[in-house]
């Protein structure tokens, strides 16, 4: 179903998108991925010698880069499909104590990275009526204590693609958001500090999560099917529905979970 579609994945060269990436391929798609790690995509190029893998270096963030990275990737392959917006970064900070440079720096990559994206792939998605696809997390459906930067932008991500959704009814296109629960990755320890800086250490017990490779097989499934959202594992669907028909409770749930003592500790 996915042989010789063009599909692009930000972010490609770890965790999620990584797995993404080498799940793509075994499905013979054609493949675009960026990072800004160049050691890390020429790792990812070697690990899949042969193979149709585009890998570029490219901020996101940045629009100008963002669209270069779109621009060379349908001049190399002559078209996109299907755009997985993967590219993210957390944070980990009370907001009394975090920097605003962390929360705009969060929301850059989170959001505005997938917008600039989105905005110079998406005639091409339409032409050939594709999907976008925006991976989010539970923290867009119940903001978590000591990531408002990071639930913000995962807020923004789903509204926005709501919004887009309803536009684009009549094209044909997809649009599917994917709201991952905890994750075995390197997300938590590049989590920014209140500082900008990584935090260097993860607070949970990464072997307990959810590989990368469970959770790229469930996204390619629920893209096959042309699903409109995907929330996952038992503990990130249970908080979706405690948050929405046991609100209050949920508030205190989720406090307690997070902290201990009035001390944030995961």
């Amino acid at each position: 179903m996915l042989k010789d579609k063009v599909i692009v994945v930000t972010g490609g060269s770890d965790g999620i998108g990584k797995a993404l990436v080498s799940q793509l391929l075994q499905e013979d798609a054609r493949v675009a991925t960026c990072g800004r790690s160049q050691e890390k995509l020429n790792a990812l190029i070697t690990s899949h010698n042969n193979q149709h893998l585009l890998a570029l270096p490219c901020d996101v963030s940045d629009e100008g880069e963002a669209r270069e990275f779109i621009e060379k990737t349908i001049a190399h392959y002559g078209k996109i499909d299907i755009l997985i917006n993967n590219a993210g970064i957390s944070m980990r900070s009370p907001f009394n104590e975090v920097s605003l440079e962390t929360m705009r720096k969060v929301m850059a990559i989170n959001f505005f990275g997938a917008i600039n994206c989105t905005r110079y792939a998406i005639q091409s998605i339409i032409d050939n009526q594709g999907s976008i696809v925006g991976i989010s997390s539970i923290a867009g459906n119940r903001g978590l204590p000591g990531r408002s930067g990071y639930s913000a932008s995962k807020f923004a991500l789903q509204g926005w693609m709501e919004a887009l959704r309803s536009e684009l009814l009549d094209t044909g296109v997809n649009v599917l958001w994917v709201s991952p629960g905890f994750t075995k990755s390197n997300v938590r320890k590049a989590a920014l500090t209140k500082t900008t800086s990584a935090q260097g250490k993860s607070p949970l017990n990464e072997d307990k999560l959810m590989t990368p490779e469970e959770c790229a097989a469930l996204i390619i499934r629920a893209i096959k099917k042309r699903k409109r959202t995907l929330v996952m594992t038992a503990q990130g669907k249970l908080t979706v529905f405690m948050n929405k028909f046991f609100p209050a409770w949920s508030d205190r749930l989720t406090r307690n979970f997070f902290y201990k003592n009035g001390v944030l500790i995961k």
